[in-house]
């Protein structure tokens, strides 16, 4: 089977963004393009913690709702949800209503200002994973890597949930910390040259 599809306009892309109508422009306009905003990576954090078990077509397609649910992902709001806040989101039915996710989406926001209140902020302590050059020389196939296993340990250190390795593969790739796209995409360049022109957090 191939690695690529052809787009639209002709091009190649990577194979799975034609699993699903919206997966396209999530492929060529969010996916591996450097993030350093910090909600937006807590977001990502947080819906990379709820789509364990699911699929990502299931979150995305509920992101909206998501969004609208959380405060756009301020932490700092987030970190003050009381019982009944909890209560609201488990009746929910425009995101995903399990406890434990929700549970660890409250509590990592508030371990998430702890690190901003150590390292000034979470994109400082997220981007330090990021692989060296020899290390994003190598091709990547696999659903974890040595970094994502070191920001994994590092977070549950620091208590945080629902952070495993893989899910915190997923994070890197999505947020730019990797240029997952294959070689043939036509998305990787862009993303190449997004990285190159990207200013590193606490650089």
């Amino acid at each position: 089977m191939r690695a690529t599809i052809v787009g639209p306009d002709g091009k190649s892309r990577c194979r799975w963004c034609g699993a699903a109508p919206e997966f396209l422009d999530y492929h060529d306009t969010e996916w591996g393009f450097p993030v350093r905003d910090d909600h937006r990576l807590f977001e990502k954090l947080s819906l990379e913690s709820f789509q364990a078990g699911l699929s990502w077509r299931t979150i995305l397609a509920k992101r909206e709702n998501f969004r609208a649910a959380f405060h756009g992902f301020d932490f700092d709001r987030i970190a003050r949800f009381t019982q009944r806040d909890l209560n609201l989101l488990l009746e929910d039915k425009g995101i995903v209503r399990h406890r434990g996710k929700i549970e660890s989406v409250i509590n990592n926001a508030q371990r998430t200002q702890e690190l901003v209140n150590r390292e000034g902020s979470l994109a400082a302590f997220i981007w330090r994973y990021e692989p060296d050059i020899e290390q994003l020389a190598k091709p990547q196939t696999a659903s974890t890597s040595a970094a994502s296993l070191a920001l994994s340990k590092d977070l549950k250190k620091q208590g945080w949930k629902f952070v495993g390795p893989t899910t915190m593969y997923a994070f890197m790739q999505a947020m730019g910390l990797i240029n997952d796209h294959i070689e043939d995409c036509v998305i990787r360049a862009k993303v190449e040259h997004a990285r190159k022109n990207f200013r590193r957090p606490g650089r």
